[in-house]
């Protein structure tokens, strides 16, 4: 009798483990995010307060964040940051993200340093959007304002959230490290 009730655990293990319904995590439920819009500026001193305009639709209306990824020439990826969109935004949102350039990691950013940023937005069942690039070149002098073009020039936008990303002066990464040898 116990042989037979082993068996059974085990063969009722092995169903469970191998059946694709097992594995739900896996399998995405609904449609992902769509980004419908976006723009950002290009150019910008270090410090800039960087705002990233974007315009976003689900027809599940179950929108939950959004992912921030930067990459940058000789440093390689950032760890993605995330902004929790409040409830409102779960359905369709227009407005911006807000990066202030500035970084507790280094104390300026050579002239022409490039970087990359990369959003997508996820939902509650984990499908996500494409993702939009953003270049961005930090540069020295006076920056003119440029008005967003449309559907945010309406003015009003909300502000999604912040992005917190604190860049690397590559060149300087490992100094402290390369003293008279």
């Amino acid at each position: 009798m116990r042989k037979i009730s082993y068996a059974f655990a085990i063969s009722l293990m092995m169903v469970l483990l191998t059946s694709p319904w097992a594995w739900s995590e896996s399998a995405k439920r609904g449609n992902p995010p769509v980004i419908t819009n976006s723009f950002a500026v290009e150019r910008g001193n270090y410090g800039f307060v960087w705002r990233i305009y974007i315009e976003a639709e689900d027809p599940d209306g179950d929108m939950s964040r959004v992912a921030a990824v930067v990459e940058q020439p000789g440093y390689g990826l950032y760890p993605p940051d995330w902004v929790v969109l409040k409830s409102p935004y779960r359905k369709h949102f227009k407005g911006y993200l807000q990066w202030n350039t500035f970084s507790s990691r280094t104390a300026y950013l050579r002239e022409w340093t490039h970087i990359t940023l990369r959003i997508s937005v996820f939902d509650q069942a984990g499908n996500e959007s494409h993702e939009v690039a953003f270049p961005f070149e930090f540069v020295s002098g006076k920056h003119r304002e440029v008005k967003p073009p449309p559907p945010f020039d309406t003015g009003g936008l909300p502000r999604l959230g912040y992005l917190n990303i604190n860049l690397f002066e590559p060149t300087l990464m490992g100094a402290e490290n390369q003293r008279d040898e």
